[in-house]
């Protein structure tokens, strides 16, 4: 099933939260997904489900027991998510609010964060807004996956967040470009 319709007028009414035309590919999850050490994760959390491409995706990873929580603020990309992985926990807010999403579903801290935002179209502050939330609750040893686009990386924005990666992580390291993507993108694979 195709949302590239929905996608793309989420980015129209708001381009500064959802960063791109359209979905991503099924290549690129597979590189936010396949360097993680899944045998180890007791709970992930999604930021930014869009429509639902890396939530699906994240599921035959999971070892059984384990917990996912998914968190999309766009309403109408939340739906659509929720209609594709009726199963996975999903909460239509910001990303801001994920300690308090974790004390409500009594998970201390998360192994695992798989991110779809778009970190090069947001603002200096909102970048840190962001990334503290998620340092209160991914540990030492945790372990970030985002992505971005080739173009992003020539915008102040997209050079500050990789610089902000290498200094707040032990290791940062980047997937070979997934070129069916549209547009093109490598991941940052990340552990704190």
């Amino acid at each position: 099933m195709s949302h590239h319709g929905h996608f793309f007028r989420a980015f129209l009414r708001n381009s500064g939260t959802v960063g791109a035309i359209a979905p991503s590919s099924p290549e690129l999850a597979k590189r936010m997904l396949e360097w993680m050490d899944w045998s180890s994760i007791e709970c992930a959390v999604e930021f930014g489900a869009g429509t639902g491409v890396f939530t699906e995706a994240i599921g035959p990873y999971l070892k059984p027991g384990a917990k996912f929580i998914a968190i999309e603020r766009d309403p109408e990309l939340a739906e659509i998510t929720r209609r594709r992985c009726p199963e996975v926990n999903l909460h239509e807010t910001c990303v801001s609010r994920v300690r308090e999403i974790c004390d409500e579903a009594g998970v201390e801290k998360v192994d695992a964060i798989i991110c779809g935002l778009p970190w090069a179209s947001f603002s200096s502050e909102l970048q840190d807004q962001f990334l503290d939330a998620m340092f209160e609750v991914l540990p030492p040893g945790g372990q970030f996956a985002t992505f971005a686009y080739w173009q992003g990386l020539a915008l102040p924005a997209g050079q500050r967040f990789r610089r902000y990666l290498k200094r707040h992580f032990t290791k940062v390291e980047q997937s070979p470009t997934a070129w069916k993507n549209l547009p093109p993108a490598f991941v940052y694979r990340c552990e704190r």
